[in-house]
């Protein structure tokens, strides 16, 4: 064979190889009885149980081997549970029914209410906009007049007349109205949503096409500006107020003033130092004018304008305000943060602003989709039979309206008594007068609580990510279940049997050195010096220390359990003594001082059976586990023949590696 035909052989047979690998996903690196693990089932598994993706790669080889060992006997098992019917047992299906309602409720509410507007608010918050509007509040005319002034004032907007024409002559906003509707620089989540909304999705320098309604009327919005928001800005400031020393206006006298101060920064003199020998701001001019930090629309407008137009170190120009100049210097800039640093930050903002509206548009859509209807006629007879009762006690006219539906939908049906059960169950209506309110905000509570367990029911069908969920609870109630008959109800504990197991491992139950002590104890050093001249006069030490001033200690008469020597500063001291019934001279500690008796010493030794029983019984139950655990791994791998393809197991997280 020539040496060409030989490389065109081995390139042939590389090709071959390569197109026969399998692709990494679907590579098998475990198989039992007719059951397969593939790569993809091992990464996903393996990432889950160390916490993410870059920790898993990051791994062991051993690790990796380690981990396909403990997870083909978790599939076993499972395989294993399946045989035993458990997925027909009624009462495990009870429990993944209650969970999936349970936490189905709340995943609906996180994923697809707070997530994806969070989310949103994440995005928008980048940048900041600035606008201007004119704003129309209803009147005698009601909203509709209101829709119909603004919609008229837009109309002449799009047929020439300028924006801030229609300002001057419309505008009911007093604020901004002199400024030509501008209301500055804002960032999503500042304002309500609606007006919020219509800015960032309006082109700078451009009309919104659309009347805006917010809870404070009508507007026809502009947007003037908009730029990359920087979250929070660190400034110092001087300070020169229009006051003089004697309180009157004096503006020409403090333009000098700031001039002059101006003119040394412009000459290199630090800015702290001048801010402390000039600044009029009492609470920053002893810090060199510091502020801290600062969002926007924390400041009054000129100085907020100025100062986040600055970069760090740049000192501004004179700034005037309604309190007098001002100079400003930026220190530092707040980067933008992480979506998962933000997050905490995004929900509270979410939960005192839009939560309640998008919760209720959620019950009304889930509403919508389970053709929910309210019985009102039902609701009035429960009041007109139980008006002023106090829920909790018996309900009046069962007999008549007991099973009338209050609501329903999908397949719940929800009577009076079932409303009133609920009713008198919860603390936060049990003991209230029955009146409508109640009643209302009770029907209300258990309609929304009802429609998103119903909602829950259903998604594992449509979201992959909360079956998984419910899978991963599954096999944990059957594994536990498992557990329990196979090893947990095995475990049997007598005298004998635990006796035997101490005679084997006794020497893993020890005592350290001890000592046993009594105390006298007393807040004041005048009085422990007092106890201890007693004592020398001979007075008896267990009297003193009778009178103990630690409150815990007075039932025991100041007397200490036997303690390992070392434990505390007090074990330490008394067993320094050198004999039983020797003390100490007063010893200070927190809070008082303390005169130590020696009352015993109980050098270190094997504990005694009834000692360590319950050490003995813990770790016989351990033993005993793990003896009836591997029993089981090994009943499995007779049936099952298990077969690990270790080598496999170097390709594992690496995709190129096949």
């Amino acid at each position: 064979m020539s040496f060409r035909i030989s490389i065109f052989f081995v390139a042939l047979l590389a090709f071959l190889i390569a197109s026969c690998s399998p692709e990494h996903s679907k590579i098998v690196i475990a198989e039992y009885n007719d059951a397969k693990i593939s790569m993809d089932e091992f990464e996903k598994a393996y990432s889950k149980n160390v916490g993410g993706l870059e920790a898993a790669k990051d791994d062991s080889f051993e690790n990796y081997k380690n981990f396909a060992d403990l997870y083909t006997n978790f599939r076993m098992k499972l395989d294993d549970a399946k045989f035993r019917g458990y997925q027909n047992d009624p009462a495990l299906t009870q429990e993944l029914l209650d969970y999936k309602k349970k936490v189905g409720a709340s995943y609906l509410l996180e994923k697809y209410l707070v997530e994806p507007n969070i989310k949103d608010w994440y995005e928008k918050r980048k940048v900041e906009v600035r606008a201007s509007h004119i704003m129309i509040r209803p009147d005698s005319t009601g909203e509709a007049g209101a829709r119909n002034k603004a919609q008229a004032i837009l109309d002449s907007i799009k047929l020439g007349k300028t924006f801030e024409e229609m300002v001057q002559k419309y505008s009911q906003d007093q604020y901004s109205k002199p400024k030509g509707g501008d209301i500055f620089y804002f960032t999503a989540a500042q304002l309500p949503f609606e007006f919020e909304d219509a800015c960032y999705k309006t082109e700078t320098g451009t009309v919104h096409p659309q009347v805006v309604q917010t809870k404070f009327g009508f507007h026809i919005v502009k947007v003037t500006d908009r730029k990359p928001r920087v979250p929070k800005i660190k400034a110092s400031h001087i300070l020169i107020s229009y006051m003089d020393a004697a309180g009157q206006v004096d503006s020409v006298n403090a333009k000098l003033t700031v001039d002059s101060v101006l003119a040394e920064l412009k000459a290199g003199k630090d800015f702290g130092d001048v801010a402390k020998r000039y600044s009029d701001d009492t609470g920053t001019k002893d810090k060199g004018g510091d502020l801290g930090f600062f969002e926007r629309r924390m400041m009054v407008l000129e100085f907020d304008e100025a100062a986040f137009n600055l970069e760090v170190n740049q000192v501004s120009k004179v700034i005037k305000t309604q309190f007098g100049y001002h100079i400003i210097k930026v220190t530092d800039k707040e980067a933008y943060p992480t979506f998962e640093a933000d997050r905490d930050n995004l929900k509270n903002l979410l939960k005192r602003s839009r939560y309640n509206e998008l919760y209720s548009g959620l019950i009304s859509d889930y509403k919508k989709e389970f053709n929910y209807n309210l019985n009102t006629n039902t609701i009035q007879q429960m009041i007109g039979y139980n008006d002023s009762l106090i829920i909790g006690g018996e309900l009046k006219g069962l007999s008549e309206i007991g099973t009338s539906t209050v609501f329903s939908f999908a397949k719940h049906n929800e009577t009076v008594n079932d409303i009133y059960s609920k009713l008198k169950t919860d603390t936060e209506f049990t003991g209230k007068k029955f009146n409508q309110d109640f009643i209302n905000k009770g029907v209300n509570k258990y309609t929304e609580q009802l429609l998103l367990e119903e909602k829950a029911l259903s998604l594992e069908k449509t979201d992959v990510q909360f079956a998984d969920l419910m899978k991963d609870y599954q096999n944990g109630i059957f594994i536990f279940k498992l557990q329990e008959e196979e090893i947990w109800n095995k475990v049997k504990i007598d005298s004998s049997k635990l006796y035997g197991f101490y005679e084997q491992n006794m020497q893993k139950y020890k005592w350290a050195d001890r000592v046993g002590y009594t105390e006298i104890y007393a807040k004041k050093d005048s009085v422990i010096k007092h106890y201890y001249s007693l004592l020398k006069s001979g007075v008896d030490f267990d009297s003193l220390a009778a009178k103990t001033e630690r409150s815990q200690l007075k039932e025991k008469k100041g007397k200490y359990d036997l303690q390992v020597v070392g434990s505390s500063e007090f074990s330490k001291s008394v067993n320094n003594l050198s004999k039983i019934g020797d003390y100490t001279e007063p010893i200070p500690n927190p809070g008082g001082f303390s005169i130590l008796r020696l009352d015993i010493k109980d050098p270190a030794r094997l504990k005694t059976f009834e000692e360590a029983k319950a050490e003995v019984s813990g770790a016989f139950q351990e033993s005993e586990s793990k003896r009836l655990e591997n029993e089981y791994i090994d009943s499995l791998k007779k049936k099952y023949t298990p077969v690990i393809y270790y080598d496999e197991l170097r390709k594992a997280f690496n995709h190129n590696n096949n």
